[in-house]
């Protein structure tokens, strides 16, 4: 597990204020412009991630043409670490280890949260606009995301006027409790944005490091795996499944994820190690993770979500054949 998580965990006190509810096609439309603007508009800044009492500041870049999205994303607090973003192909570095780590997105991240397709969000949350705020020194409109039920968690988006661009997000649980957020501390948008700004700091320095290229082979059908959850919570539908590498071993891990439109949870499914990790429940900010052993396997099962989201998802996992 300690091998298969930091990826998924790099993924990355106030009050949640009352907000009047207003047409659902006015609050969708900021929705809309929330998903498109995070792709399409040109910005560089410092964001900060908070959860529980850690905080993580990161640096970004990101630059949309009529070739596609380019982005880069250096994590300054802690173990080095650069994310390299061209299109749906990601890479990774992680100087410490000396290793690269190359795959598809499948995951989002701030500011770029939402879908482009969001019909699937409107079946688990109620949207909801709210009042006027600033971010780093922008004027920005308030959005929010009020769970349908208790399988997931709230969200409010503060959104720049302008460009719709989020400059804060944060994430709340069913006691309205803030679980985690991200916000710009400083930012420039526009199409000046300086292109070196996009330039690996580590790219001719990682010749002869490890290379994992192991989730570029993916499959959609579970049925190649033989693994499929009998009981998947309400919204939730898989996205992707894939096989991953394992570090230091020559097995293999099935990788599967479920999303709501919003919220991802990821399955992984390895043979069960020699020294296997204490069963049951554990949680990192906002990340809640279970650890169930099946037969001869070991499912880990992570996810941006309440604890009983990714305990009924492991439990509900089988094998077909």
């Amino acid at each position: 597990m300690r091998g298969l998580l930091p990826g998924l965990l790099l993924l990355a006190g106030a009050s949640c204020a009352a907000a009047e509810p207003v047409a659902v096609s006015e609050a969708m439309q900021w929705l809309t412009k929330i998903a498109t603007a995070a792709r399409q508009t040109n910005y560089s800044g410092t964001f900060v991630y908070q959860h529980g009492r850690q905080s993580e500041t990161s640096t970004i870049a990101h630059v949309a043409s009529s070739s596609g999205e380019y982005e880069r994303l250096e994590v300054l607090d802690g173990p080095p670490r650069e994310i390299i973003r061209n299109n749906d192909n990601v890479t990774c570095y992680f100087p410490q280890e000396k290793s690269v780590v190359i795959e598809k997105r499948t995951m989002s991240s701030f500011p770029s949260l939402l879908p482009e397709q969001l019909s699937s969000i409107e079946e688990n949350y109620v949207v909801k606009k709210g009042d006027h705020d600033r971010v780093a020194g922008y004027e920005c409109q308030v959005v929010k995301l009020e769970p349908r039920d208790n399988l997931r968690y709230g969200h409010d988006f503060c959104v720049e006027l302008g460009s719709g661009l989020p400059l804060r997000a944060r994430m709340y649980s069913d006691q309205n409790e803030l679980v985690e957020s991200f916000a710009f501390t400083q930012l420039r948008t526009g199409n000046n944005i300086n292109k070196d700004l996009l330039r690996s700091r580590y790219a001719n320095k990682s010749q002869g490091w490890h290379i994992d290229r192991s989730a570029l082979q993916h499959t959609t059908a579970s049925a190649e795996s033989g693994w499929v959850s009998s009981n998947q919570p309400a919204g939730f539908r898989k996205i992707i499944e894939m096989k991953r590498s394992i570090p230091g071993s020559s097995a293999q891990a099935a990788h599967i994820v479920y999303s709501d439109g919003l919220a991802a949870v990821s399955v992984f499914i390895e043979p069960l190690p020699k020294a296997p990790p204490p069963s049951g429940a554990a949680h990192q900010g906002a990340v809640n993770i279970f650890v169930r052993p099946f037969t001869d396997h070991m499912l880990t099962v992570v996810g941006e979500t309440p604890a009983r989201t990714v305990r009924q998802i492991a439990e509900s996992f089988n094998l077909s054949r």
